[in-house]
Order: structure tokens, then sequence, then C-alpha cells
């Protein structure tokens, strides 16, 4: 199999409000100076890369954008090289579905990831959290995010589809191929969604034999809105983006907080002496580090604050971005963990806000309690390097800490 660690590279940005790029380098590893530099020139940029794409740079656009489904399709959700013509109706329902479509297959999605169900998961959480930290804790020296944070989601979700928990290095790989890799790799994108679809099929086909307690049979079990059970295709789509939108998410978001407070004593000091703060800085840490950006095709020609956006088209959907607007957010470029009045963007906006916000939430909530609670002191290994995951999903794929003596 050729080697697909790396995507292939673009031209270096040398024009970011005319000529800007997700995946460069630049915006990788520091995307924040970025977005205020396009802010500053426009509420709405363009690119000709990616086969034409805009921008909305400010909260008010992008709200404008998640909100209009006249204007801006759901039915590509992420901003790649090529284009290929749809041929599923069933990609990844409701994420890519669009009114009328869009609504039950979300609701069919809800009662899973309701608050109560959360609680019924948060103790296989809290162990997973802790089996993990036992793994490691009395070692000076480790990668947090190969070590912690990658595992915790894929674990978890794992547990609530009924797959093994110990087949999380595939579920991992198939998602770097698709959100990474895939963005400039069509033949790579369709061997993960193939190789995922297979794994999942099997699943399926054993359960029509002997039904299980869990997410897969919830699936198979539901009807849509006419009374008939969903097809096939339909289950296999949901079940692809729960495993992609439930894992790589919260693992850019929980390594993303623990890098703050590892570079950040005074946030760390406060969250160990005051745990009961840690749900309202959870909150700040998913504005100020929100891993996710979405992506709408335009299908109608429109104007977003003043702007003409044409069709043809795609929109890079910055929900990150919008969370940094300071029209916004007073001090947006400040983490302040007790912020209270904060109507972030991390999970979106409009009809397509995430189903699994409530499961992202109690994960995040609980990685750090366990975390702070047996590992007060930690900090960044200033003989590792920090990488982040580029294109879709932001947060840190390589996270050097040292632990409490090392240190």
């Amino acid at each position: 199999m050729s080697d697909v660690s790396q995507p292939a590279a673009h031209p270096p940005v040398t024009d970011w409000v005319h000529d800007f790029d997700h995946t460069d380098p630049q915006w990788t590893d520091d995307p924040f100076p970025i977005w205020e530099e396009l802010r500053a020139a426009s509420p709405v940029v363009h690119t000709d890369r990616f086969l034409g794409c805009y921008m909305p740079t400010t909260y008010e656009a992008v709200r404008a954008i998640a909100n209009d489904t006249e204007h801006f399709s759901s039915r590509r959700i992420i901003v790649r090289d090529v284009r290929p013509e749809i041929t599923s109706k069933n990609a990844a329902p409701p994420i890519t579905s669009d009114p009328p479509v869009h609504k039950p297959a979300k609701q069919l999605l809800l009662p899973p990831f309701t608050p109560d169900a959360m609680k019924k998961l948060e103790p296989r959480v809290r162990a997973i959290c802790n089996e993990l930290i036992d793994g490691f804790i009395t070692e000076g020296r480790i990668d947090a995010a190969e070590r912690y944070t990658k595992h915790i989601p894929v674990r978890a979700i794992a547990h609530m589809l009924g797959i093994p928990e110990t087949d999380s290095d595939l579920f991992i790989n198939w998602i770097h191929m698709i959100l990474e890799l895939g963005i400039k790799d069509e033949n790579v994108l369709l061997q993960a969604v193939q190789e995922m679809s297979a794994y999942f099929s099997g699943h399926i086909e054993a359960r029509k034999n002997k039904p299980t307690d869990d997410l897969i049979s919830y699936l198979m079990n539901a009807k849509d809105k006419e009374g008939n059970p969903l097809e096939d295709s339909h289950v296999l789509g949901s079940l692809r983006l729960l495993l992609i939108a439930g894992i790589d998410t919260t693992w850019s978001a929980i390594g993303s907080s623990l890098w703050h407070l590892a570079k950040t004593p005074v946030d760390r000091e406060r969250l160990i002496a005051e745990p009961g703060l840690i749900p309202t800085a959870v909150e700040e840490l998913l504005r100020a580090y929100s891993p996710v950006t979405m992506a709408r095709e335009v299908v109608k020609e429109t104007t977003i604050s003043g702007c003409p956006v044409k069709t043809g088209n795609m929109v890079l959907l910055s929900f990150p971005a919008a969370n940094r607007d300071p029209k916004m957010f007073p001090d947006a470029d400040k983490v302040v963990i007790d912020r209270r009045e904060n109507r972030h963007a991390a999970f979106g906006l409009g009809i397509h806000r995430c189903v699994g916000s409530n499961l992202a939430r109690m994960e995040m909530q609980v990685a750090l309690e366990e975390w702070l609670k047996r590992i007060p002191d930690f900090r960044l290994d200033p003989a590792g390097t920090v990488t982040w995951s580029q294109g879709t999903v932001r947060g840190p794929r390589q996270l050097p800490f040292l632990l409490g003596k090392a240190m």
C-alpha cells in the first residue's frame, strides 16, 4: 500500500485575502492572526483554490450562511480539491441532507444523545480516562495526544455502537484518510469510505440474526417518517457520520484544552482549586479552540453581509473564526475560563447544529476532571514539538508533555 501519511502539498499562500488555503502549514500551525487579517479585509473573502471557495470571516456572516438552506446546500460538507458527482442520497445523513429530508433524519439520531443518555455513559468514559492514565502516570515524559486524548472519544463511541474498543486504531486511520488526506487525494478518501462501509456492513448483517442493545441495532430498528425501516445505506451513512464526527472533533477539543492548560499555569491551578468551574471553562475552551470547520455549496446566487456570492463555489464555514470575532465576544482572542456570556458556535449554527454536543461536552469535562485530579503538574515538553491536524478539524496530533517530577 502506498504511503498515505501526509497530504499532498499546495503552492504556499502569499496573499491570504485573495488566495486563502485552510490546508496551508501557516494556517494549520496558527490560524488566529490569519482570520484577523481576513476579517479586517472583508466579511466574506474568496479564493480560486478548491475550484472556487468563499469564506465568511465574521460571526454574523457565518450565522447568515448556516441559517440559509435555500442558497447554501449541505450536500458537500468538506472543501476539497475535487468535486465529484454525488451518487449517494445517503452519504452521511443528516449532516449531508438538506430540507425537507434533513429534519426526520436528524430526529432519528437525537434520542441516543440526550443528557440522560450521557449520564448513563459517563461512568464508562471516566473508567476509560483512568485506564489510560494508569498506563502512563509513572512516566515523566509522554505524548498526551497519542496516549490519552485520541483514545477517549474513539473508545466511547465504540462502546455506544457496540463494536470492539480494540478496533480503535482502524477508526483513527480512516478518519485521518477522510478528513486530512482525502481533501487532496480522492482515491484515499474512497478507500477509507469503502473499508468503513465493509466493516459496518458486517456488523449490520450480524445483528440481523442476533439483535443487540447498542446504537447499530437502534438505527436498524428505527423507522422513517412513513413508518418504514431505514434502508441499509441510510444506516451505513449514519454510522459513518457518527464515527467520523464523534471522534476527531472531541479528540481535538480535549487535546486543545490540555495544550492550553499545559502552557497556562494560572488557569490550570484555578481549575484544580475550583473543579466546579470546569463546565464553564469547557465552554470557553470550545469557543477559543473550536475544532470544526464545515462547508456548504452555493446553489443559488445571493448576497451575504453586502458581498455577492455566486453558484459553482464552495463555502468554508469557519465556526472557529466566528468564535474569534471581537464584535460578538469581548476579548475574543483571550481565553477567559470563567466567561459567563458565551454563545459560541463550536457546535455549529442553524439546522445542522451538532447532534453529539452533549456527548462532546461530557467527554471533555470528564477528561479534564480525571486528568487534573491525578496529574495536577504538567507542562509542554520543550524538547518536543506540538503538531496540529490539517483541514476540516484542527487539534493537536502530537502533544509532548512533561509530567510531575520530570518538571
